[in-house]
């Protein structure tokens, strides 16, 4: 059975964090999600209020699974890595556990699935460079910066590499997530 890795923190978006956790489970794929430290994590709900010309940002439901810390993630014993969106990619690329995780997975090419804010972490250590991507729009300029070709869709596949706009395009996100996975385990 695959075995996937979520990366979160404190301000994960809860549905980018919710879907992919129980879509999983419901597949029967182990998945273990890591924050910073091993409490529960508090999510936001991003939404769109008219008149606002950005998003906003409200509390939502505590994310109570996460089983372990940064620095205890061992990226070998797992298949695949989800990075969700919401505010948690802008602090925890900063965590120095973060970059041989990130980088494990494109160097063994093991499906890497980035949301929203998401691939902020990519960007972070290099890894965008010359990759077909996707991400919130505020995010497409960090993308363009670190040498990614931006691509507005709800879903951008480039090799081991799964992208998407927002948590209205969680559907597509997992179904091309979940074929990388599957395809790449025979």
């Amino acid at each position: 059975m695959p075995k996937v890795l979520i990366l979160a923190g404190d301000g994960v978006e809860a549905q980018e964090i919710f879907y992919p956790f129980w879509r999983l489970k419901e597949a029967e794929i182990e998945v273990v999600v890591a924050a910073p430290s091993k409490k529960a994590l508090f999510t936001v709900i991003h939404d769109f209020e008219p008149g606002w010309e950005t998003y906003t940002e409200k509390p939502g439901y505590r994310f109570g699974w996460v089983e372990m810390s940064f620095k205890d993630v061992k990226p070998e014993e797992f298949d695949g890595l989800i990075i969700p969106g919401g505010r948690a990619p802008e602090y925890v690329r900063t965590y120095p556990e973060i970059e041989p995780i990130i980088k494990h997975f494109f160097e063994n090419n093991k499906p890497v699935a980035a949301i929203c804010h998401g691939p902020l972490v990519i960007t972070a250590f290099g890894l965008a460079k010359g990759r077909r991507m996707t991400c919130y729009m505020a995010v497409a300029p960090d993308l363009k910066q670190a040498g990614a070709e931006y691509i507005d869709r709800e879903v951008v596949v480039d090799g081991n590499l799964v992208t998407s706009r927002a948590w209205p395009d969680l559907p597509a996100f997992m179904r091309e997530f979940l074929r990388l996975l599957l395809e790449k385990r025979g």
